[in-house]
């Protein structure tokens, strides 16, 4: 297939890309680079794709409307991955407006872009972060989402309304995965697995939130990939139990679908630094700290809609998942 990925050059937006050429899939990587991280860490995922030769690569921003539609134009993509945003719930309460133009008027673009060029499939990240106050776990895509704590969060909420809306009007097949704490190889910089990773290395403390006691449905990013996949390939269509006296937000009468994506095994932060630990051995000095604004205690992943309609089934522990990123840290920044 021609498949369009938007954030090919981010954490999973490059891991997907070289699995669908890896597939045979023919692929257009649209990222604008931005310097919300390490720009060469970004390059350097990107020139391990322009190996294959079913790669094209455009650095644009999907905010940008025209542009957007001249590369749907030239390209004429059958699928869409939609997996640029600005990403992080502790960046949106300082720079609220980058949120606005990449999440909220890029995705509209993109919409639009998929309506009139007649996708087969829309699918697109959202994100646990839009369970928000919700505190009944496992979290179920059944379960209302009208208490987000960060902008972040209400923007992927948004996005999943907006989504619903062209599904709706337009018979555009939707599909919104709400992605669960992802680490791994090629991580990004600012989570929990990479920082701690380079300030244990380094001999500095590092901030433990909520004093380590919160849990995290953490989830490898090899098992992100299959599942996103896995999703592609099953191209969203109505629900025929769809009750509209007795609605669902995890389907419609649209061809609609929401999914959570994790491994549905959550590990208490401290314990997971324990394993990162193990897997430097090095012992990590702590600094406790009260839990940040717009984070939430706990998140676990009930993925039984997912494991149903595609045999999506999570599969690497959480100790060879850290020990694998680690192996990778060492390589690539040669520690």
């Amino acid at each position: 297939m021609r498949v369009l990925v938007t954030g090919a050059a981010g954490f999973i937006g490059a891991a997907l890309s070289e699995r669908l050429l890896e597939r045979g899939d023919e692929v257009l990587g649209i990222d604008d680079l931005n310097a919300y991280y390490d720009v060469k860490l970004k390059q350097a995922r990107l020139a391990r794709l322009r190996d294959h030769a079913g790669f094209r690569f455009s650095c644009v921003g999907i905010e940008n409307a025209d542009a957007m539609q001249q590369r749907f134009s030239v390209f004429g993509p059958q699928r869409v991955v939609n997996l640029a945003a600005q990403a992080g719930v502790r960046h949106s309460i300082e720079n609220p407006r980058s949120y606005v133009d990449s999440n909220l008027v890029g995705f509209a673009n993109l919409l639009e872009c998929c309506r009139y060029h007649e996708v087969e499939h829309l699918v697109y990240a959202s994100s646990s972060s839009v369970y928000g106050s919700n505190r009944r776990l496992p979290y179920s895509v059944r379960d209302p989402v009208d208490h987000p704590v960060s902008l972040y969060a209400a923007t992927k909420k948004a996005n999943e309304l907006m989504a619903h809306v062209y599904s709706h009007l337009f018979a555009l097949p939707t599909s919104g995965l709400r992605f669960f704490t992802v680490y791994g190889p090629w991580g990004r910089p600012d989570m929990a697995l990479f920082v701690f990773t380079r300030r244990i290395l380094a001999g500095d403390p590092i901030d433990v939130f909520n004093h380590g006691r919160h849990t995290r449905d953490f989830t490898y990013v090899d098992d992100i990939v299959e599942g996103v996949i896995r999703v592609l390939d099953h191209i969203a269509e109505p629900d025929a139990a769809f009750d509209p006296l007795h609605p669902t937000p995890a389907t419609s009468n649209a061809p609609y679908r929401l999914y959570n994506i994790g491994n549905n095994r959550p590990v208490q932060l401290s314990s997971y630094i324990e394993t990162i630990e193990r897997c430097l051995g090095c012992t990590a000095m702590q600094r406790m700290q009260p839990m940040q604004p717009g984070d939430v205690p706990d998140t676990a992943a009930d993925v039984a809609e997912l494991a149903q309609d595609t045999g999506y089934a999570p599969s690497t522990p959480i100790e060879i998942g850290v020990r694998r990123f680690v192996d990778w840290y060492r390589d690539y920044y040669r520690e």
